[in-house]
């Protein structure tokens, strides 16, 4: 009785509206709202989710995809579609080059290594993410893995993993020698030698001396240590042939002549050296922090038998390890910024970095990662390799890097290998590595090399 009373008093009131307002206006009105729900509430309800494409190497995309399945399943709007790289960045390099230089990107994010960032921004390649990141998460983070992201004071790269170079050693067998680990490279010299003697070790130090990227990081830390500098991205002043980068060049020569460094290895490249050194070949080991884990592996003959500590320098300088690591960026071409920029605000929030960071132990770009009670607790190296890290330098952030390390590799590469002498090898990159630049004639700033050198770091 009473629904049906109910319903006699909606009758009522529709007969009232219509008597009001007539037959023609409800028409009217009824077709507004059709018209309404199949233009705007239709479409949100079955529009498809954006597709977002990013492309990553095989064991990223591994490490990656839980968390990338979680983000899609919280963000149904977004799908996200994951490209595999082939393991080389070189390659991985190119296929970004060759798709910019093609027209538009396929891809949305870019994911970069550290060297690419001038490379990339200086071709306009990316967007300004400047304007997206309040300078409050900005400071949470490493400041060189910041810096790393900048062209011309403009971030284009948000930091996922750190990286930096560090000094392996055998800690075992200086205990038995009764020494303490080196801070300089003499002293390094005179335990390598004392211990291969005594038989304890066969080789002193293993490095990168192959004609790759690999020899171009590697040789920023010891340029560093004798207090040179490479290029200055802001005057782009040259210091390749300077007496600083030519004592640098004669000290890993001088490795290979007096036996502390194998002759074959100006053809190593990482791998080769940690191999090597994780067979019980060397004292002490020049590679990034992922050696950590696999020579501390059951199947290692060096397990727990390894230390690390920062980069080395000579008498009255200090070191500075060459910064790795990865990050990503917009593309410039990319008709979704939005989707895509949320995608990066996940990918590089301190949460999902400190997941991640505990899951796979990569290095992350948060300070306050390295000290997180529940990461030490896994990975009890990490402080360490936060101090590396904070004494890290940049291999110089200029358009025109690619080309500059191509030259650097090559001379490097003649002078290991005996075929120029250090100072020649050194005048000859120097001289290509200005006319790369544009500058053909050292100003007044190189008779000071020091100055130059200060200002590469802190740009």
């Amino acid at each position: 009785m009473r629904n049906i009373l109910q319903i006699d008093g909606l009758q009522r009131r529709l007969k009232q509206l219509v008597r009001r307002l007539g037959i023609p206006s409800l028409l009217g009105l009824l077709v507004v709202f059709i018209l309404m729900f199949q233009f705007l509430v239709l479409p949100a309800l079955t529009q498809p989710p954006v597709v977002v494409s990013m492309l990553m190497q095989a064991q990223d995309l591994a490490n990656w995809r839980p968390f990338l399945k979680e983000f899609q399943n919280k963000n149904p709007d977004i799908q996200l579609k994951l490209i595999e790289a082939p393991f080389d960045t070189n390659l991985q390099e190119n296929l970004y080059t060759s798709a910019f230089l093609l027209g538009d990107s396929p891809y949305d994010i870019i994911n970069m290594d550290i060297v690419w960032v001038p490379k990339f921004a200086a071709a306009g390649w990316l967007m300004d993410l400047t304007p997206r990141i309040p300078q409050t998460q900005l400071s949470k983070f490493v400041k060189n893995n910041i810096e790393g992201g900048r062209y011309q004071n403009k971030l284009y790269r948000m930091p996922t993993y750190s990286d930096a170079g560090v000094l392996y050693y055998r800690k075992d067998l200086l205990k038995q020698a009764g020494v303490k680990p080196p801070e300089t490279f003499d002293q390094m010299v005179k335990i390598a030698t004392k211990l291969q003697k005594q038989g304890s070790s066969k080789w002193g130090y293993l490095w990168q001396g192959k004609q790759y990227e690999g020899v171009s990081a590697m040789f920023v830390e010891i340029l560093e240590g004798f207090g040179g500098f490479w290029a200055n991205p802001d005057t782009l002043e040259v210091g390749l042939d300077q007496p600083q980068a030519i004592k640098a060049v004669n000290f890993l020569r001088n490795l290979i002549a007096k036996g502390i460094s194998p002759p074959g290895v100006t053809t190593y490249g990482e791998e080769e050296t940690r191999l090597l050194f994780q067979n019980g070949g060397a004292v002490f080991l020049r590679n990034w922090p992922y050696v950590w884990k696999l020579a501390n592996e059951k199947d290692s003959k060096v397990k727990d038998k390894v230390a690390i500590k920062t980069m080395l320098h000579a008498q009255g300088y200090t070191g500075g390890s060459c910064l790795g690591g990865w990050g990503l960026g917009l593309s410039k071409t990319t008709p979704h910024p939005k989707q895509a920029w949320r995608v990066i605000q996940y990918m590089t929030s301190e949460q999902t970095m400190r997941r991640i960071v505990l899951a796979t132990g990569l290095l992350p770009s948060y300070q306050s990662l390295f000290k997180d009670p529940a990461i030490v607790a896994k990975y009890p190296h990490f402080p360490q390799l936060l101090k590396a890290v904070q004494k890290s330098v940049l291999r110089p952030p200029i358009g025109q890097y690619a080309q500059a390390s191509d030259v650097l590799q090559r001379y490097l590469s003649a002078a290991f290998t005996g075929r120029m002498s250090s100072e020649d090898a050194m005048k000859a990159a120097a001289k290509e590595t200005r006319n790369i630049l544009g500058r053909f004639k050292p100003t007044k700033a190189s008779e000071n090399p020091a100055v130059a050198k200060n200002i590469a770091v802190s740009s």
